[in-house]
């Protein structure tokens, strides 16, 4: 479904990924952890055109969409539901799922995808005409998490769905992502929770600054030393 081949990215004169391959299979949970500064964000917003790679390809769907626009990009299914969530603050929450239904496609179903959003997160139909700034963190984080379902994507790659939230919301939006995953969307999970994204996920790469470090099965992963020392704490 996305297979990453040799992508190199840089910030000016600083280069931050280097060959780094990853394949996401169609119906797969995939995690992709790391450190802070390993690329993990740069690789995702190089895949879904915020920012142009060096060199290597990025193909979804059969069609290479290195390069593209991320207008292009989403309207393809891949769905891009970035970190610190990005919610339009002075936009009501029904504004901004409307806003995550762009694509023409999405656009006509838009009332019954919301229905569906609204299902998944009962807070966020609770709080509809409410602006985004007066959502907690967590509602904020699911009003992303829900504006990114809007699209009708095929797949989602979600950066940091956790950062910034208490420890129960966590738990609460990690069991949201296994719901996705079970109702058939491709997942590419981007997470510095190690522990509890190995927990979930099907497959998982570690990235160390740019490169590629290791993949498996996320039950090898687990057991690797080099995984239990660098980032399980033991």
């Amino acid at each position: 479904m996305l297979e990453i081949n040799g992508l190199s990215a840089s910030y000016g004169n600083v280069q931050v990924l280097w060959d780094v391959c990853l394949r996401v299979d169609e119906g797969e949970f995939v995690a992709l952890v790391g450190a802070n500064g390993a690329g993990k964000t740069t690789l995702l917003n190089a895949v879904s055109g915020v920012m142009k790679p060096g060199s290597g390809s990025v193909t979804f769907m059969g069609h290479r969409i290195d390069g593209s626009a991320p207008n292009a990009i989403v309207n393809l299914g891949l769905s891009h539901i970035p970190e610190s969530r990005q919610v339009f603050t002075e936009m009501s929450v029904r504004e901004n799922l409307e806003m995550g239904a762009y694509p023409s496609r999405a656009w006509k179903s838009r009332r019954e995808t919301m229905k569906k959003v609204f299902g998944l997160f009962p807070r966020l139909e609770e709080r509809a005409g409410q602006l985004a700034r007066s959502l907690s963190g967590g509602e904020q984080q699911m009003l992303a998490l829900g504006r990114g379902l809007m699209s009708l994507p095929k797949m989602c790659m979600i950066d940091e769905p956790s950062n910034g939230l208490a420890p129960l919301i966590v738990t609460e939006i990690f069991e949201i992502l296994k719901s996705l995953h079970k109702e058939g969307i491709t997942i590419l999970l981007v997470e510095q929770n190690v522990r509890q994204t190995l927990a979930i996920a099907d497959r998982a790469y570690v990235l160390e600054n740019g490169h590629n470090a290791l993949d498996g099965a996320c039950c090898d992963l687990a057991e690797s030393e080099h995984v239990r020392k660098a980032y399980l704490g033991h």
